[in-house]
């Protein structure tokens, strides 16, 4: 039988619910628990193409692992098939990077991210979710905590308004705690931008742990606090707002400065063995969620290969391990996501990782540290802002970084 077309409605006929043995299109009423939208969970075709790009299934080599194999236990906990808590269910739904890199070899256009958020709000509902990641929740909500932590690690400085004419800069809430410098480094180089102080949590945590009904509604907030263009520096956070408010409201900070025609005033230079000087060694570490989901790949290597002489790692699209809250509800599985990266990174002598998000610069910054590595990840913004005061301070932008 050939393959259901991708807008038909599939349902496997097997004896095992991971067995994925045969197909058959039409609508054969499996939507009885109306947990799913019908269009989105009947949109995959099977084919198996998204399977080399799970991290989990590499790791594993486990149907139950990969994206066909847990759209299909959607399905079964769709139909009633299977038990609402089944263990399986919990783990599948947990396991899960949600790093959306099978989204991009899809010939059915499913999305799998949207997917994904349905399942964990009706897996992870009441008594059943982690309570580690309702803790996460409840502390991003804060604003006044956000604040008061942030001011301590000095963030950019705010102002009181946001006027609607200039771009706002974002201000994460693990980013402003975590790397204070991003976002002061991020008002330097957006010319013309403002920081307001009434911003809280963009509502991507809540969405990728559970409560995607309040994460919508927190990007909403965010709206309405900052009117106009909003520029972010993390990845993660940048694919939520967009599906949230629209595509037109939001630019990445690589996304802005390439469009707005950013030219960085000299090189990033560093010492060399013979006490001379020399270009910086540069690769760069994807945000998934830009990647996979914003499609925002050239521009941040674009900026690097200005001021630096650029090394793609094969691994650079693929996830790290961070994915949000998984390194913190999921740590071993995380630091086996990232082991076979860190051995790229090693062999490449490289001086810097960049990253385009703070979870991915946590990750990195923890593991490389841990090996003594000399390779440093920095955030872009970090970078280019580094270039601007060589530039500043040596006259032509080569005083470079000892």
């Amino acid at each position: 039988m050939a393959a259901p077309t991708p807008c038909s409605p599939v349902i496997v006929h097997t004896d095992d619910v991971l067995g994925l043995a045969t197909y058959e299109t039409g609508d054969h009423g499996i939507h009885t628990r109306g947990i799913f939208d019908p269009e989105l969970l009947d949109r995959c075709i099977s084919c198996g193409f998204c399977l080399p790009a799970c991290p989990t299934y590499a790791l594993e080599k486990d149907e139950a692992s990969s994206p066909r194999g847990r759209i299909t236990l959607m399905r079964a906990l769709e139909a009633g098939t299977i038990d609402e808590y089944d263990p399986v269910l919990q783990e599948q739904s947990s396991q899960c990077l949600g790093c959306r890199a099978c989204e991009v070899p899809c010939p059915a256009g499913v999305e799998y991210g949207l997917l994904l958020e349905t399942w964990r709000d009706h897996q992870w509902a009441g008594r059943h979710g982690n309570p580690l990641a309702k803790v996460l929740r409840w502390s991003v909500e804060r604003r006044s905590l956000l604040r008061l932590s942030g001011l301590v690690r000095r963030f950019a400085r705010t102002t009181r308004y946001a006027r609607s004419t200039q771009p706002h800069i974002m201000l994460g809430c693990a980013e402003r705690v975590l790397f204070p410098s991003v976002s002061r480094a991020a008002m330097r180089l957006v010319r013309g931008s403002d920081v307001p102080i009434e911003q809280g949590c963009c509502g991507a945590l809540h969405a990728h742990n559970g409560d995607s009904t309040r994460g919508a509604e927190l990007a909403r907030r965010l709206g309405q606090d900052l009117p106009g263009t909003i520029v972010t520096t993390a990845g993660g956070c940048a694919a939520h707002i967009a599906h949230n408010l629209g595509r037109d409201r939001l630019k990445e900070l690589s996304e802005y400065l390439v469009e707005t025609g950013y030219l960085a005033p000299g090189e990033l230079l560093v010492d060399d063995e013979q006490g001379g000087r020399r270009r910086a060694r540069v690769t760069l570490q994807d945000s998934c969620h830009l990647r996979n989901g914003l499609r925002v790949t050239a521009q941040p290597r674009a900026l690097l290969r200005q001021v630096a002489d650029y090394v793609e790692l094969p691994s650079a699209g693929s996830c790290c391990g961070s994915a949000g809250s998984y390194s913190v509800l999921r740590p071993k599985e995380s630091a086996r996501v990232l082991a076979p990266k860190l051995e790229e990174i090693m062999a490449a002598d490289v001086d810097f990782i960049v990253t385009v998000n703070p979870g991915c610069q946590l990750q990195l910054a923890t593991a490389l540290a841990l090996r003594r590595s000399k390779t440093k990840a920095i955030h872009l913004a970090d970078l280019l802002v580094r270039v601007e005061d060589d530039a500043a301070a040596g006259g032509s932008g080569t005083a470079g970084i000892r």
